[in-house]
C-alpha cells in the first residue's frame, strides 16, 4: 500500500462543502493568516515578513507564500526603480479578508487567556485600531496622527466616526508619535499614562494623541467555567 504524506496538498484539505472549511483550505495553515494579516495595509519583503511573524523559519515563510500564491490570495512583484526588489502583496480577493481579522480579534480580546504582553506588529496594532474603535466615544472628532514604529511608518485618520490606517510617511498631520508598538499599545488598551511610558515620544500636539487614547475599549473578559 502507498502511503500519503500528510503534508500534501491533498492531505491538508478538509474535503467538506461548508464555505469556512473551504477558507480553513486557503488560510489555515500554520502562519497563512498571520502572513495575510502582514499584507493588509500594503506590499512586503520577504525580510519584513519573516522580522514581524515572531518565530517563523524561513523555509516555512518560503512555503506558505507559496500556497497562498497558487490560491490566488498573494502575488509578487518587483518595485520599480530605485528600490528594484520584490515584494510580496495581498490581491484584491486577498484584501477582503480584512474582516474576518476584526470579527476574530475582537472575539480573542475577550479570553481570559490572551497576553498583551507578547510581541506585536506595526500592522497588527493598526488593525486593532480598525478593530477597537468606537465611533461613539471619538463623536465629531477629526485628526491625523503619524506612528513611527521602528522600521514602519503609519498613518491614521479619524473623521466623520471613522477610522482609517495606512502605510505610509506622516503628512500634514497633528501628532507624530515615535515608539514600540507594544508600547502604543499599553497607552491606548492599557490607559497607561503617558508620563509612565519611558520610550514613547510625541512630536506636535501631545492633547490629539491623548484625545486618541479615549476613542477605544477592550471587549469584557469571557466569564470562562471549568
Amino acid at each position: 500500500m502507498k502511503l500519503e504524506k500528510v503534508t500534501s496538498e491533498k492531505g491538508r484539505r478538509y474535503h467538506d462543502a461548508c464555505g469556512a472549511a473551504h477558507g480553513l483550505d486557503l488560510v489555515g495553515d500554520r502562519w497563512a493568516l498571520l502572513v495575510m494579516r502582514e499584507l493588509m495595509l500594503g506590499p512586503r519583503r520577504f525580510g519584513d515578513l519573516r522580522r514581524d511573524l515572531c518565530g517563523v523559519s524561513a523555509n516555512v515563510l518560503t512555503q506558505r507564500l507559496e500556497g497562498l500564491e497558487a490560491s490566488g490570495l498573494v502575488h509578487k512583484r518587483k518595485l520599480a526603480p530605485p528600490a528594484s526588489v520584490q515584494v510580496y502583496e495581498a490581491t484584491e480577493w486577498g484584501l477582503e479578508i480584512e474582516p474576518v481579522f476584526m470579527v476574530l480579534g475582537r472575539w480573542a480580546a475577550r479570553s481570559p487567556g490572551h497576553d498583551p504582553t507578547l510581541p506585536l506588529s506595526a500592522v497588527s496594532l493598526m488593525l486593532s485600531f480598525k478593530t477597537m474603535f468606537d465611533p461613539g466615544l471619538a463623536g465629531g472628532g477629526r485628526m491625523t496622527l503619524g506612528f513611527a514604529l521602528g522600521e514602519d511608518r503609519m498613518v491614521v485618520r479619524v473623521a466623520d466616526g471613522r477610522l482609517e490606517a495606512w502605510r505610509g510617511e506622516a503628512e500634514d498631520t497633528d501628532v507624530v508619535v515615535t515608539a514600540t508598538p507594544p508600547l502604543v499599545a499599553a497607552a491606548v488598551y492599557g490607559k497607561v499614562p503617558l508620563r509612565a511610558l519611558v520610550g514613547l515620544a510625541l512630536e506636535g500636539d501631545a492633547a490629539v494623541f491623548e484625545r486618541f487614547v479615549g476613542f477605544f475599549h477592550l471587549p469584557p473578559k469571557a466569564e470562562v467555567t471549568s
